[in-house]
């Protein structure tokens, strides 16, 4: 059952971000024809990462913690080039201030699922407490009082935008902590007074891999997009407030 959940998590955040993307294709393309086509290119790329994922994490070749780093470099590496690469590339693009601000915001409360998963991960013996709530991994409180904050900032207004940006950057930070916790562990063991690796090769295996190559760099993504689009609305709001 511990495997199912994070193939059906991955499934979930895979259709979600299918279906932002769908919405912000239909609402900026005007060609039926070119939305489908790029709407192709939505769905294509994602299962062909999916493909990726699976392949490499069934293959065992992951679960070698030697050095250079294998998983980093082959999964956590390339899906941080591409955020970094697409939200470059489309920072100014019209389809993004066609995404309901408030939803690339509530996409991060899909991480105490995450959280949620790891506790029985620990129990199986295939995770090291260090990484979870027991240690030092705190995002579980992050991704639990995320949908207040979008709540109280976009359907409340209670609280200004830049409570929303912060949050972003808070998220991002967080996750930082969590990469290093995962790292330090299994190479750098030392810094826990071990001397080999904490972390079970098993981890390092299909589905496992599933959040080093596909959950987490999605939280990335999106709190990237969401430090854009919220930025740059703020930015056309300044330059029409100085017009008036």
């Amino acid at each position: 059952m511990l495997p199912a959940g994070y193939i059906v998590l991955s499934v979930m955040i895979t259709v979600i971000l299918c279906g932002i993307a769908w919405v912000a294709i239909g609402r900026s393309t005007a060609d039926p024809a070119a939305a489908r086509r790029r709407r192709g290119l939505v769905v294509g790329g994602l299962l062909l990462w999916h493909a990726y994922i699976a392949a490499m994490g069934m293959s065992g070749f992951l679960a070698d913690f030697s050095l250079p780093p294998r998983f980093p470099l082959l999964l956590i590496a390339p899906a941080f080039l591409f955020t970094a690469v697409f939200v470059t590339r489309h920072r100014n693009a019209a389809w993004l201030a066609t995404i309901p601000e408030h939803w690339l915001v509530y996409y991060q409360s899909f991480r105490v699922v995450i959280e949620s998963l790891f506790v029985f991960t620990v129990a199986r013996g295939l995770l090291h407490p260090e990484v979870t709530l027991e240690g030092y991994n705190y995002d579980i409180v992050y991704a639990a009082l995320t949908p207040f904050v979008a709540y109280l900032v976009f359907q409340k207004k209670a609280l200004p935008r830049a409570v929303a940006i912060a949050w972003n950057v808070v998220g991002l930070t967080v996750i930082a902590v969590i990469i290093g916790l995962f790292v330090t562990t299994i190479y750098v063991p030392s810094l826990w007074g071990a001397e080999v690796s904490l972390a079970p090769l098993g981890f390092a295996r299909y589905p496992y891999v599933l959040v080093a190559g596909l959950l987490m760099p999605s939280a990335v993504f999106v709190h990237a997009l969401s430090l854009v689009q919220l930025t740059r609305a703020g930015r056309v709001a300044k330059r029409a407030a100085a017009v008036l």
